[in-house]
């Protein structure tokens, strides 16, 4: 039965697509038109001269200018960059280098022409004509012959055009087409839809191109309203009828998957001159068959009337609200989203082709994510239909970052945007929100998107809807994407409270009336992959990277590269796993949208995605391990603490996240504590009755005395799911509450001056700088670089991280990753970093800062020297006076004086006592 179903499916669906159409890919005649003569030279009328390939851009085909200083970039974020003085030669340069985007191979704004002459089949007579322009960019006019049909704008649907009145079938017409990409109506330089920053500004028609014909009397619209409650859709057909000529007939529908089928459905229809709006309810049956993520279900709907037949697809599902949370067929689900934001750097345009999408959508979820918002931006209808097939869900948006109710013409275009968006997309069930805009301004916004929101609730109840990702808080939203709720605002888990998972935003969520979704977590940078550069083979290149080589390279330190990388990426991830926790730890809490789970490669180059721009891996997490923390079912611990003393007891309460299909039933919950060298601690396990679905169920609470570990010792708490793939686990620190005594005469002082004393004397000193006495502009910290400090200037911030050697044996006794883990937070907190550049090239720091790729400074919070006749440890984290309250201090203290007791402490290089003043002020 299911085989006959799908040969039955699978006939419609050819049927439908092979009715008459004309595929006008190919080439076509084509000219530039820079100073915008063409309409008043009527080009339209003449034969164009050269020569294109449609679909396509025109800069992939090497049309356009070379970029430069002056190009006429379309973006707003950034322009004042290209005059920075650190990057004059290579703005300037005849070999043009952006160091804040991506840079095009051509560049041009402005109209295009292209222009084919085309058959019109003689059995298209008394047919509805339409050519069909899907992804132009940005807006059409269109003639046929010297008559002009029209001009349309849409940045998120196909331009179609009715060329009924227009061609004679069996005869031969010449289509134009005018294709201009400039700034035609204000959505926002900015907006992903249009900006330089990521797809770039390009000009052509990247999907479908092609002429089609119909009766004249046909289905315009067609949308189906589940109703997942009484196993029922309803249907409601816009009819149009241009033959001018009433009559009746009888509909009939049905709806078809591969395991069921509804029972066909008919009715008696009546229409006018002009049609007729047809509105049934269609009864699916109590076994119909739901679409969710786990089970991305389709059904195929048929609709006959006499020789009109047209098939489309649809989800039986629903999304409502739950509480505060978002709920799909009356199951809660938590949003585990990232953004897109239109990064296709091969092509500068996103693909139209389905499998790509696929590809796509696939690498997303193996990362264990289920939600994608399109940032500023609505995407070709192939995502929309790989999403349905995976089960994935989208927010879609209005193709803005603007201001609204300011009386231009997007105030207007907004409005025909979502309701040619609803037209073409609004069948497709993973399309589950809608934004018009990221973080809209206007003077009169508030009022705007207000209206706005209530006329789409009215339209389409088929989503739901929000003013503006990230902001306005206004009444009409039925939900909010908010930024306060992410790590770095947060009070209780900002990095000036000690390090600890056990804090949510339960707070934040109770007082807020609808469900919240964090907007935009994340942004943690890792160093550039400048390996990465020659990966872009297509239209945009990484000429970015190729000046933050070039400047690393200068700096002395080009063979660091892929350690700062390697190091940085392991530092975010851990963030990026903070920040999840914290969101999936939150009851109630609907769900999260990062930036990024790939790179941004604009607005002054933002490295903060696990993955590249073009979705691949950067080498320091994979899937499976991403997955511990992001998935349907997550593991998760809640201790107060990271850093404990082995006078203490660990105590965790461990939760269990489940938003998967179903309830979980009799789970045993496994536990324990082990050492980095294998050694188990304790463990334990207590099997859970059940784990609901759609939220958090406390498992067990834990408790492991620390007394036996004399040592410091890294401890990491694994919790699973007995049976399953779900792990978690999460790392602590355990220092010594006392340490052995050190017999030496090794000075450990602050004192600049008594220091140098014992140096010039041949003696060793441990020299604990106060951060104000270290010269330059650095900022002690231990987070990194949000977003990048091209974009936020006044971020001071501006490290990655350390590298460190975690086998040298100043650390033998203070164990330690290559990397930064949240051990370090309490040693690099206000340790200002020494610019080590003034003193030479070659030193190596015991412990160094990774410095921002645009300043390329050598940094180091802990390094070794010889001074005069003695030996010196030099540091800027706080080593000196009473350190009892601070563990890791007291232990990094002990490790270097121990290591400073033995034949090992043999510094290599030189510091001279003139050198000092470069190094403290």
């Amino acid at each position: 039965m299911r085989l006959i179903l799908m040969l039955v499916i699978a006939l419609i669906a050819s049927v439908y697509v092979q009715a008459a159409t004309l595929d006008l890919s190919g080439t076509w005649s084509f000219a530039l038109d820079p100073n915008g003569i063409g309409l008043q030279e009527r080009w339209f009328a003449h034969d164009l001269k050269q020569d294109i390939q449609l679909p396509g851009s025109i800069q992939e085909q090497g049309i356009g200018e070379r970029p430069s200083l002056e190009s006429p970039w379309t973006t707003n974020i950034g322009v004042a960059l290209l005059d920075d003085p650190r990057f004059a030669e290579y703005v300037q340069a005849e070999d043009f280098k952006c160091p804040f985007w991506l840079t095009p191979k051509r560049v041009y704004v402005g109209k295009a022409w292209f222009q084919r002459v085309v058959p019109i089949p003689s059995d298209w007579e008394d047919q509805r004509v339409t050519l069909t322009l899907e992804r132009p960019h940005w807006q059409t006019t269109v003639w046929v012959g010297d008559q002009e049909i029209g001009t349309q704008n849409s940045l998120g649907t196909a331009h179609v055009y009715d060329l009924t009145e227009s061609v004679t079938p069996g005869e031969m017409v010449t289509l134009t087409i005018c294709v201009d990409n400039g700034y035609v109506v204000p959505v926002g330089k900015d907006a992903h839809s249009i900006s330089d920053q990521t797809q770039s500004n390009w000009n052509g028609i990247t999907g479908r191109i092609e002429l089609a014909s119909e009766p004249l009397f046909y289905f315009d619209d067609v949308q189906v309203y589940p109703d997942i409650a009484h196993r029922q859709v309803r249907v409601k057909i816009n009819l149009v009828n241009e033959t001018g000529q009433v009559g009746h007939g009888t509909l009939s529908c049905q709806a078809l998957h591969s395991e069921h089928k509804s029972d066909a459905h008919s009715l008696e229809v009546t229409w006018g001159a002009q049609g007729e709006q047809i509105e049934f309810v269609h009864d699916m049956g109590p076994d119909c068959i739901l679409w969710d993520e786990f089970h991305p279900d389709l059904y195929h709907m048929s609709l006959r009337m006499g020789s009109l037949h047209k098939t489309l697809s649809f989800g039986m599902r629903e999304v409502t609200i739950e509480g505060k949370q978002f709920a799909i067929n009356g199951r809660p689900m938590f949003l585990r989203g990232t953004l897109e934001c239109c990064i296709f750097p091969l092509h500068g345009y996103p693909p139209t082709d389905v499998a790509e999408w696929k590809r796509i959508i696939g690498i997303a979820k193996s990362y264990g994510l289920n939600h994608f918002r399109f940032h500023s931006w609505c995407p070709p209808e192939a995502a929309f239909i790989a999403a349905d097939e995976l089960g994935f869900y989208l927010q879609v948006e209005g193709s803005c970052w603007a201001g609204f109710g300011d009386g231009t013409a997007l105030d207007q275009w907004i409005y025909d945007e979502i309701d040619a968006m609803i037209k073409a997309y609004g069948n497709h069930p993973s399309w589950l929100f809608f934004c018009p805009s990221n973080e809209p301004s206007g003077r009169h916004r508030d009022v705007f998107l207000g209206k706005y929101l209530n006329r789409l609730k009215e339209v389409d109840p088929r989503r739901y809807y929000v003013a503006g990702a990230g902001w306005p808080q206004i009444e009409q939203n039925q939900y909010s994407i908010d930024q306060s709720v992410r790590l770095q605002r947060w009070e209780t888990l900002k990095f000036d409270q000690p390090p600890q998972t056990f804090d949510d935003y339960r707070s934040h969520v109770e007082k807020t009336p609808v469900p919240v979704v964090s907007h935009e977590i994340g942004q943690w940078c890792v160093y550039p992959d400048l390996d990465e550069a020659n990966q872009y083979t297509g239209v945009l290149q990484a000429r970015n990277l190729e000046v933050f080589r070039d400047k690393l390279d200068r700096a002395g330190m080009g063979h660091l590269s892929r350690d700062f990388l390697m190091a940085s990426g392991h530092f975010q991830t851990q963030l990026y796993k903070q920040e999840i926790e914290a969101a999936l730890r939150t009851p109630g809490f609907a769900g999260f949208q990062l930036l990024d789970l790939h790179d941004f490669p604009g607005q002054g180059t933002a490295p903060v995605g696990v993955l590249n721009a073009l979705w691949q891996n950067k080498g320091y997490v994979t899937a499976e391990q991403h997955r511990r923390f992001c998935n349907e079912v997550v593991p998760l611990a809640r201790l107060k603490k990271r850093i404990w003393t082995n006078s203490e007891s660990v105590e965790a309460v461990l939760d269990v996240a489940n938003y998967g299909p179903s309830d979980i039933q009799d789970q045993v919950v496994q536990w324990e504590f082990c050492q980095a060298n294998g050694r188990l601690l304790a463990s334990g396990k207590e099997t859970i009755a059940s784990i609901p679905t759609g939220g958090l169920t406390t498992a067990s609470k834990i408790k492991m005395s620390l007394q036996s570990l004399h040592d410091a010792t890294k401890v990491n708490l694994q919790v699973r799911l007995q049976g399953t793939n779900y792990a978690n686990d999460w790392d602590l620190w355990i220092y010594p509450t006392q340490l052995a005594a050190l017999t030496s005469d090794i000075l450990v002082t602050s004192d600049v001056q008594a220091g140098l004393d014992r140096l010039q004397a041949g003696g060793k000193v441990l020299l604990s700088l106060n951060p104000e006495s270290v010269a330059g502009d650095c900022l002690g910290t231990f987070r990194p670089i949000f977003w990048n400090r091209i974009t936020f200037p006044k971020n001071k911030v501006h490290t990655l991280g350390i590298l460190c050697d975690p086998e040298h044996p100043a650390f033998a006794s203070f164990p330690t990753e290559f990397y930064s883990t949240w051990q370090w937070q309490e040693l690099l907190d206000g340790a200002k970093p020494l610019i080590l550049d003034g003193i030479g090239k070659g030193w190596d720091p015991l412990v160094r800062s990774i410095d921002d790729w645009n300043d390329c400074r050598s940094l180091g919070v802990l390094l070794e020297a010889r001074v005069g006749s003695g030996c010196l440890i030099l540091t800027s984290m706080n080593l000196s006076g009473d350190l009892g309250p601070r563990p890791v201090a007291r232990q990094l203290r002990y490790s270097l004086l121990s290591y400073m007791q033995t034949d090992a402490f043999q510094p290599k290089l030189q510091l001279d006592i003139s050198q000092l003043p470069i190094l403290i002020d």
